[in-house]
């Protein structure tokens, strides 16, 4: 089944039931707003640190 197939037949739901899907769909995402990082938290401080004793 195609993303508009699927689109079409959830559309078809009423609001209630589109609510609760949209959510499922979100929450099986994962956070987008975590962005992965090779550096510690610990090291990007101290880099920061540097770069600002720098200026």
């Amino acid at each position: 089944m195609s993303i508009d197939q699927i689109a079409r037949e959830a559309l078809r739901l009423n609001p209630r039931d589109r609510a609760i899907l949209a959510e499922t769909i979100w929450e099986s995402l994962e956070d987008p707003y975590i962005v992965p990082c090779e550096i510690s938290d610990e090291d990007a401080i101290a880099v920061a640190t540097e770069a600002e004793a720098e200026r």
